[in-house]
This record gives C-alpha cells, structure tokens and sequence, in this order.
C-alpha cells in the first residue's frame, strides 16, 4: 500500500501520511527508515500532525500503544 506522505518540520520526521481508509499511519524518519502504524484512529492523525514535537508524540502516544512494521 501506498500513503501519499507531507513532509513535516521535526528534527527527527521527515514525512507523514496517513490512509483513513484502512486506519494507516506513516511516518518517513531523517534517518531513513519508513514504518507504518495500523489502526491509528483518524484523531491521532489530527493531533501528531498538530503536535509542537513531533518525535515526542510518536514516542509517547503511537509507538507503544499501535502495532507497525519497517517498510521502508
């Protein structure tokens, strides 16, 4: 699957993207790496996308609490 990503300002995300159909977070990181999160609801979207820090957010409310994988 395909998200369509926007890059974003954060010292360690380049992009996210999200797909509201299947509930699909994306996020491409400086470092390279791409990993998509599964289920993240359409308003954890709105708020990591709002969010001042966005490596903060991704650490304290997506990455322990939704499953993912390395696809990139």
């Amino acid at each position: 699957m395909i998200v369509n990503r926007n890059l974003v300002s954060s010292s360690n995300v380049c992009s996210i993207g999200y797909d509201t159909s299947t509930q699909t977070l994306e996020v491409e990181f400086h470092s390279g790496g791409v990993y998509q999160y599964y289920g993240v609801p359409d308003h954890m979207h709105a708020q990591f996308m709002q969010a001042s820090s966005k490596g903060k957010f991704l650490h304290y409310y997506i990455k322990n609490t939704y499953p993912y994988s390395r696809v990139g």
